[in-house]
């Protein structure tokens, strides 16, 4: 009888080990097998702005919850810089021949030090919506969507109608940021975007962490970090690229001529002790830039996926950048970046 008992038990189902939640203004997906959260937050700048194994953080995050987050401006999660990621070295840009001066009295543009304007100004936009947030057997991800041609604000500043939808996707405990932009304009579009991504292990002090920059040559700065047009090997600046440590660095240095598997991939890592988090790029991000300046309360490295060099849009009208992106009318650039944390 007790046999019998055990075959009339309900048969229960097996725990998802992908699964989408929402909380208020963020969405969270979940690889439950490797103990992975991603947390983002469509409606401010459609940023990720925690991601954790373990209950350990990859992404540097100093907030103590979601709208201690959505108040701040400090230096955590993955901002997104557009439609310009980086300083421009006026107020202004160049594309296709033609000078476009920003109205800063629009205030989305703030000029900055020196008159650089630096990373657009989509880093905290609330207009995304959320196209996509689902689960299923392979992975977790959320897809949302920027109609920037409908805000004149935007189009008052960069005057290119366009759609940006971003999917973040979680999957074997790696999380994907994939971009894609639609040039809805009647002229090409240029593409000077990129990310700003802070990332930490936990498991060692920072002037321990060692870390590897997939990339051949850095572009000089001027004292006001614009590039000079010029370049040298990376081992005159970092005789250590691959495996040197943080300590007495203070990085914030742009990199090119990015070092790539047969897939055309590129690799930059940190690692503490045992924790690793690598970065991987896909080929049209050619630039990155590594901002880790050091001192208390800055225990991070920032491996940025860049479309082009720091003022990519002016150097590139005055001849002294020559791989400027653009996306012709009509058309799509699209590309991916991921996290692989290892050893949490």
């Amino acid at each position: 009888m007790k046999l019998l008992a055990l075959w009339l038990l309900p048969v229960l189902p097996a725990l998802a080990q992908y699964s989408v939640h929402h909380e208020g203004d963020v969405v969270r997906l979940e690889d439950g097998k490797r103990a992975t959260t991603v947390s983002i937050m469509p409606k401010h700048g459609n940023s990720a702005f925690d991601m954790r194994v373990k209950g350990k953080k990859v992404l540097q995050n100093p907030y103590a919850d979601a709208d201690a987050f959505k108040g701040g401006r400090g230096l955590s999660g993955i901002p997104f810089l557009a439609p310009w990621a980086n300083r421009l070295d006026e107020a202004a840009f160049w594309a296709n021949g033609k000078k476009y001066t920003f109205n800063l009295d629009l205030g989305n543009v703030r000029p900055g030090q020196q008159n650089h304007p630096i990373h657009g100004f989509l880093t905290a936009a609330s207009q995304w919506e959320v196209v996509e947030a689902k689960a299923d057997g392979n992975s977790a991800w959320v897809t949302s969507r920027l109609d920037f041609y409908r805000f004149p604000e935007f189009m008052a500043q960069w005057p290119f109608a366009q759609v940006i939808e971003m999917t973040y996707r979680l999957k074997d405990g790696i999380l994907e940021v994939h971009t894609d932009l639609h040039n809805l304009s009647a002229e090409p579009m240029p593409v000077a975007i990129g990310f700003h991504p802070y990332f930490q292990v936990n498991d060692a002090p920072r002037d321990e962490w060692t870390f590897g920059i997939a990339a051949r040559t850095e572009w000089m700065l001027a004292k006001d970090l614009i590039p000079t047009g010029q370049t040298r090997p990376i081992g005159e600046f970092l005789p250590k690229p691959e495996g040197g440590t943080l300590k007495g660095l203070s990085l914030d240095h742009v990199f090119g001529d990015l070092i790539r598997d047969g897939a055309g991939k590129a690799t930059m890592w940190v690692q503490g002790k045992s924790e690793k988090v690598e970065v991987v790029f896909g080929p049209n991000y050619r630039v990155v830039v590594v901002y880790s300046p050091g001192g208390p309360g800055r225990d991070f490295i920032c491996f940025e996926p860049m479309t082009g060099i720091t003022d990519a849009l002016n150097l590139a009208h005055r001849g002294l950048y020559k791989d400027l992106q653009s996306v012709a009318p009509g058309q799509r650039w699209q590309e991916s970046f991921w996290v692989k944390p290892s050893g949490f």
